[in-house]
């Protein structure tokens, strides 16, 4: 206050190029954890994660927002994807004024490159109680789960929604699960109940929250009892996140929630893909 100025620390960057293309049933979600996985929690701290390669035209922005809102578990101050037409297209129809576009210099200097072929990649899992304990879903594929969340800030939009409503058309949750979907804005709300995602999610069997953050961090709608097994999209489950220090929070894309919703237990949404 006294110079009228601030320090910040420019953050040093790492760049993951990614190749290949995802399998059926494999999401940015899975992605993401994957990396979180290899870099553990601490890998990428006070550093600027920059994504390129092949994938990332292939990535929809809901899925680079998916991403860039996870990088954060890894450590790092930021997530970025450089502006390609998809991008461009999705701000300009937001946004009346337009925008500038900064890319990385050519001869950029990065801290750490690291190349990524997701081609094999699979369905995974972030177990009970750091993010960067990820595994396989087949690993974990017979632990029982008490409920299932589908939302909040990480994969609460419309294109999340939509990946849970193709497994669950025409079946059932499970008896003993509480499916609970939190859409992450109004505007996803409103949009999935225009395409009868809504719907779809209700007669299978899901509660439905008022967007937000829903029981994510442990305000309300879907605090867990003691020793209960959750499911969750969210980006975090930390001893006592969602409210209960005695609950076990683990961490899944929205097609493995909804598929571990239908079997009662952590499933691999390529069973029920694939049907």
């Amino acid at each position: 206050m006294m110079t009228g100025n601030l320090w910040f620390k420019v953050p040093e960057s790492s760049l993951i190029i990614l190749r290949g293309k995802l399998p059926p049933g494999v999401y940015a979600k899975d992605l993401i954890l994957h990396l979180i996985g290899k870099f553990t929690a601490d890998g990428a701290t006070c550093r600027a994660v920059e994504f390129s390669g092949q994938l990332v035209a292939d990535l929809s922005i809901e899925a680079r927002f998916t991403i860039a809102n996870m990088v954060v578990e890894m450590g790092a101050k930021a997530g970025i994807f450089e502006a390609d037409e998809r991008a461009l297209q999705w701000v300009t129809e937001r946004c009346p004024r337009t925008p500038r576009v900064i890319a990385p210099d050519p001869d950029a200097y990065y801290l750490q490159t690291m190349e990524l072929d997701v081609t094999q990649l699979s369905p995974q899992v972030a177990k009970p109680h750091q993010v960067d304990r990820v595994v396989a879903v087949d690993e974990v594929a017979v632990v029982r789960i008490d409920q299932a969340v589908l939302g909040t800030c990480t994969n609460g939009r419309l294109e999340d929604l939509e990946v849970a409503a193709a497994i669950l058309k025409d079946r059932k949750v499970y008896p003993e699960v509480r499916f609970i979907v939190v859409p992450a804005s109004r505007y996803v709300l409103l949009e999935a109940i225009s395409k009868g995602i809504i719907e779809i999610l209700i007669k299978a069997g899901a509660a439905l929250v008022a967007p937000g953050c829903g029981p994510c961090v442990g305000t309300h709608a879907g605090i867990p009892s003691d020793g209960e097994n959750v499911i969750s999209t969210a980006n975090r489950n930390f001893r006592g996140r969602m409210g209960n220090s005695k609950a076990n929070i683990y961490l899944a894309s929205p097609a493995t929630v909804a598929a571990s919703a239908l079997a009662g237990k952590i499933a691999d949404p390529r069973e029920y893909l694939e049907r």
